[in-house]
């Protein structure tokens, strides 16, 4: 049996690789996009992706542990019960304990995991003594954004082409306007569409809600550090679905202080309709 011992060896080192298979590869602290060969989740950048990418290995260890179990069990059968050594094979065809045990263990297993499951659903639902909101609402194939709680502008956000791209922007990530959030502040972020299902979603944030036409789904962001994130809408709403990416700039609190101040007058045009002129010749083009 020493080479099951070997095989045990093994197996306890492949979980602890697994598990750290989440944050290795995962990008340098700071990135917000994407990387090319990057193998984890983007480093967590808010107080819910924090706990996603906990729950995230929790499960990793989880799954690791049971592929384990069952490679060995296989093995196992496959030594003790080879033609060699059991020439005359049993007859019996049922076995109380067993069937016991492998009904029960997996609830038991689906009953552990549930109870983080559901502490962290019910964390990133809704925002307790928000600090400020921000609304998201998805066209197509652009986001436009308000600031209700800073004088109620709004402005668009359109994907740049490739000849308007500066050096260090991501192609199909970077917008001619950013969404600028302070940090360490409880964000409510609300998220509606006009025209079809859309879906904002942030990875380094840990945020994906479906942006419903007639209904306001919330959730809520505490980012943690400054940086510059992307995402993109994650609900397949047509022809121009890959070119509606999102782009967020989060800064020290006094910095967006100072942001508010030029957006006031940069943006003010609270309910106007038509988007920007950059839109206009974009969908002209199409």
């Amino acid at each position: 049996m020493a080479i099951f011992g070997r095989i045990g060896a093994f197996a306890s080192v492949f979980s602890l690789a697994a598990s750290l298979a989440g944050m290795a590869g995962a990008g340098q602290p700071g990135d917000g996009q994407p990387r090319d060969w990057q193998m984890g989740l983007q480093p967590a950048a808010s107080t819910t992706m924090e706990r996603v990418v906990d729950f995230h290995n929790l499960l990793l260890v989880v799954i690791t542990a049971i592929t384990v179990f069952v490679l060995l069990l296989l093995l196992y059968v496959m030594y003790r019960f080879s033609e060699r050594r059991n020439p005359t094979p049993s007859k019996t065809t049922h076995n109380t304990l067993i069937e016991v045990l492998w009904t029960t263990v997996p609830v038991v297993i689906l009953a552990l995991i549930a109870v983080p499951s559901f502490k962290l659903l019910y964390f990133a639902d809704r925002a307790v003594d928000a600090e400020m909101t921000i609304k998201a609402i998805g066209h197509q194939w652009y986001w436009s954004y308000e600031y209700p709680d800073h004088g109620d502008f709004t402005f668009d956000g359109i994907m740049l082409s490739d000849d308007e791209l500066e050096e260090g922007q991501p192609r199909l990530l970077a917008t001619d306007s950013f969404v600028v959030l302070p940090v360490d502040t409880r964000i409510r972020l609300l998220v509606t569409a006009s025209d079809v299902l859309h879906s904002f979603a942030i990875p380094a944030f840990g945020i994906k809600l479906d942006a419903n036409p007639g209904k306001i789904n919330e959730t809520w962001v505490e980012i943690t550090r400054e940086g510059t994130y992307y995402g993109q809408c994650s609900e397949i709403c047509g022809a121009g679905h890959a070119y509606m990416p999102i782009a967020i700039k989060a800064v020290s609190k006094a910095a967006f202080e100072e942001w508010v101040v030029q957006a006031r007058e940069e943006y003010a045009r609270a309910g106007e309709p038509e988007a920007s002129t950059r839109l206009a010749r974009i969908q002209g083009a199409e």
